[in-house]
This record gives C-alpha cells, sequence and structure tokens, in this order.
C-alpha cells in the first residue's frame, strides 16, 4: 500500500500578489495582472504582460538573498521567495527532522542577465560568472542550498507542463518511500527571449488572453514562482494539510513541436489515466483548473477532450491566466496551489475576459468565485513538444 501524499505548505508569487491572501483578494475583486511592459525595453512594448511588481532588488529583500560573491537571476529570486513561503507555513523547522529533497522547474533559467550582459561577455569577460546562472538547475540549486537540501535535487524543464511535472515526481518519490518530504515548484521569469520567440509564434495576444472565448487572439506571457511542500501521511501534521495529491498523469501525444492534436487526444489521455491514478470516475472531479491559454488551437483541443472526458457531466471549469498570465515552467505549480485554495476555502476560482461561448463547446468557464462542495480538482498543464500533464488534488 502507498503512503498518500499531502500538501502541507503552500507558497506563490505572481501578477496579482505575493501569497495566498494576496492572490485571494484578486480574484474576489477580478483584479488582472496584466498590463503594460516596464522591466525592459522591447520592441515588443505594446503587447500587454504579466508581471511580478517588485524589482530584483526588492525581491532579494524578500528572499533575504545576499549577492556578494555570485548574482542572483531574477528567477532565482521568484524561486527563493516562493519556497520561502510554502516552507515556512508547513511547519518546517529543519532539512534533518525528514528526509527532504526538492523539486523544481523552470523554462528559462537565469536567461534575463544572460541577455542583459551577451554583446559584453562578446568583448572581455567582466560578466563572466553570469553564464552558469544560464542553467535551468542554478535557481533550484541555490533553493535548496538555502534549505540545506542535499539528499535528492533535481530539476524539470519540460515547457509548460514542467512544475506540474515537479509535483508529479515529487508524489511518485514519496509514494514509492523514497522521501519523507519535498520541496517541490517552479519558476520562470520574464525575458526578452521569451518574448520575442511567443512573438515569432504568432501566438501573443495584443489586448490580454481570453481564455475559452470565441474571439480570442492569444496567449499572454507571465512571470512567477509557486512552490508546494509534500510530505508522506506518517510525517505529515494533520493541522498543516492542506490538500492530498491523489492522481496525476504525464503523456506525450507526439504530435507536433507547439500545437496540440485537434481531437484533444493528448488532453483526454492526460486526464483519464490521472482519473485512473486517482481511483477516480469524471463525475467525481468537483472543478477543472484549465490549461486554458486563450490560443486558438488550446482552448479548442483541451475543451473539446474536458467535453469527452466529462460527457454531460463537465464540472465548474475556469482558466485563471487571464489573472496571471502564462507563466510558462512555473504554469503547474502556480495552478497547483490555486487548486490547493480551491478545496482549502471550498470555491471555484474565477476566469475573465470571457464574452463569446465557444460553438464547438458545451460549457462555459465560470467568472466569478463561488462558494462550493469541493472533493476533487484537476488542473491540467499542456506543454509544447506534446507533454501533457494533469494533477488531481483532492479534500483530505
Amino acid at each position: 500500500m502507498h503512503p498518500r501524499v499531502f500538501v502541507t505548505g503552500v507558497g506563490i508569487l505572481s501578477a496579482i500578489g505575493n501569497g495566498t491572501d494576496e492572490t485571494l483578494n484578486a480574484f474576489k475583486n477580478l483584479k488582472t495582472g496584466i498590463g503594460k511592459l516596464s522591466l525592459f525595453q522591447s520592441a515588443h512594448e505594446n503587447i500587454p504582460v504579466a508581471e511580478v511588481r517588485f524589482s530584483n532588488p526588492e525581491l532579494a529583500e524578500l528572499a533575504g538573498a545576499r549577492e556578494d560573491s555570485m548574482p542572483f537571476s531574477r528567477n532565482t529570486l521568484l524561486a527563493l521567495v516562493a519556497s520561502k513561503q510554502a516552507v515556512h507555513a508547513s511547519g518546517w523547522t529543519s532539512v534533518r527532522e525528514k528526509h527532504t529533497g526538492i523539486i523544481f522547474a523552470t523554462t528559462v533559467g537565469g536567461m534575463d542577465l544572460n541577455e542583459q550582459y551577451y554583446k559584453s561577455l562578446l568583448e572581455n569577460a567582466e560578466h563572466k560568472q553570469v553564464i552558469g546562472l544560464l542553467d535551468s538547475a542554478d535557481s533550484t540549486e541555490k533553493v535548496a542550498a538555502y534549505l540545506g537540501i542535499r539528499h535528492h535535487v533535481t530539476t524539470i524543464s519540460t515547457a509548460c507542463s514542467s512544475s506540474a511535472n515537479a509535483v508529479m515526481l515529487g508524489a511518485r518519490l514519496i509514494r514509492n518511500n523514497h522521501l519523507q518530504r519535498v520541496l517541490v515548484g517552479g519558476a520562470d521569469s520574464l525575458t526578452r527571449f521569451t518574448l520575442n520567440g511567443f512573438s515569432a509564434l504568432e501566438i501573443l495576444s495584443p489586448s490580454g488572453c481570453r481564455p475559452f472565448d470565441r474571439n480570442r487572439n492569444g496567449l499572454t506571457i507571465g512571470e512567477g514562482a509557486a512552490a508546494l511542500v509534500l510530505e508522506s501521511e506518517e510525517c505529515a501534521d494533520p493541522g498543516r494539510i492542506i490538500c492530498e495529491v491523489s492522481g496525476y498523469a504525464n503523456v506525450n501525444e507526439a504530435y507536433h513541436a507547439t500545437a496540440s492534436t485537434a481531437d484533444g487526444f493528448g488532453a483526454i489521455l492526460a486526464m483519464n489515466r490521472a482519473l485512473e491514478s486517482a481511483s477516480l470516475k469524471a463525475s467525481d472531479i468537483s472543478y477543472i483548473n484549465a490549461h486554458g491559454t486563450g490560443t486558438e488551437i488550446n482552448d479548442l483541443s483541451e475543451g473539446i477532450a474536458i467535453d469527452k472526458v466529462f460527457g454531460s457531466q463537465v464540472p465548474p471549469v475556469s482558466s485563471t491566466k487571464a489573472f496571471t498570465g502564462h507563466t510558462l515552467g512555473a504554469a503547474g505549480a502556480v495552478e497547483a496551489v490555486f487548486s490547493g485554495m480551491a478545496i482549502r476555502d471550498q470555491i471555484v476560482l474565477p476566469g475573465m475576459n470571457f464574452t463569446d461561448p465557444m460553438p464547438e463547446l458545451s460549457f462555459l468557464p465560470r467568472l466569478k468565485i463561488e462558494s462550493r462542495r469541493i472533493m476533487h480538482v484537476m488542473s491540467n498543464s499542456f506543454g509544447f513538444g506534446g507533454s501533457n500533464t494533469t494533477l488531481i488534488f483532492s479534500k483530505a
């Protein structure tokens, strides 16, 4: 019998707030974090983004990060702030008290500093120390060092499903008795690289994303970080349990580098296998936090998949990306925290920017917080390359 896996602490930093209290307040007041770019100069400055409203020095102060010998990328600072919140909320006092590991995720790593000094690096070695920060593992290693974690340190980068896969791997390590406690999560900062790249793909919204809307016109890039402390049932403090990680699945439909199948095959497979992993039926799900990027292809593919999996019993569905933007490698962890909040507070979280239903779908996304009996939440994170992950969180 595998031990159950519980979430005992969460931390989050996104465009709509620092911590779960500020985040919940933004949802209640329908306050989006999408706005004008201010972090750096760009030819795409008129394209809306979702920035964390802290400068790097302010993030360093929040994180307690000292940059005496080595600078910290914005990515790492975001990861440290969210991780400190999660660790504090879980009552974690010593890394030695439980068999502990860390699994963190990202897509851009320390790209923000590398692109800042790229030209000067070609001319001299003055800023050569930032080269190593580009490594996706840099933020994981710095968080691990800050917390004193040495036993198990892993970094995952599978595009937009990265931190959902971090949650899944952490739960599997606990279920198979390799660890008792794991800090899992993800972070991604906004960079020129991501903004330029998604602009080149011609999938950025010029006005702000409109998930599951008939007139949707692209995604909105965001930044942020989220972390969750997972613990086995034998060592979790019952008074701190937020929810249970009850099911998960990662599949790869291997269809296209950046697009999902029109019939939702990969999404269907991920959702069905996650339900099987949790020993649940589709009708058991109380709320779906959809991937819901606001792009033409994703919302059609995911929406069709939801209709096929749930039939005439589609539970409340929303995409929270109209608040936070698409935080890329952090998205799975950000929305895992939202799933835990939904269970903790017994609410359905809202979407935004929806006016016209998609004629292909049977359901309408929810647009305000709703009090509701929430027993099981499904969270979808579907990445480039067909890396599709579904997580299920349950009331403990």
